[in-house]
């Protein structure tokens, strides 16, 4: 499974560069079309000059976001926006990325748990935190 940055159709300029990089998500694109998706990402690791190991650089460029739409295809396979380098980084200082990633595991599997019993917002979600 290949997880990709996405954004939509309608924030995308002319010249394929992202307008708002805050609106970007994570999703699974399968036959063309979004088949999973989380919240938007999060400016202190993917726009975060002080957090260089996981940098929104490029995005795949879809319809909407939401489960379901259609990627956008060019000449050569999916189509591509860049996030501008001079104007979307900022300093938002250092990164728990080994904190961040046991708590993004756990949130997951809290949420299937809850899946179970009919309850599917985590704790993550509850605090209000991108994924």
């Amino acid at each position: 499974m290949l997880i990709r940055h996405c954004v939509e159709q309608s924030n995308v300029d002319e010249n394929f560069i992202v307008r708002d990089p805050t609106k970007i998500r994570h999703a699974v694109i399968v036959g063309g079309r979004i088949k999973a998706m989380s919240g938007q990402i999060d400016p202190a690791s993917h726009l975060n000059l002080d957090y260089p190991d996981h940098k929104a650089t490029a995005c795949v460029i879809v319809e909407k976001l939401e489960v379901g739409a259609k990627a956008i295809f060019g000449g050569r396979g999916l189509a591509f926006a860049k996030v501008d380098p001079r104007s979307a980084f900022g300093h938002y200082g250092y990164v728990d990325y080994t904190q961040r990633l046991s708590d993004m595991i756990g949130s997951v599997k809290e949420a299937r748990n809850l899946k179970k019993t009919g309850m599917i917002s985590t704790k993550m979600e509850q605090r209000g935190e991108n994924c």
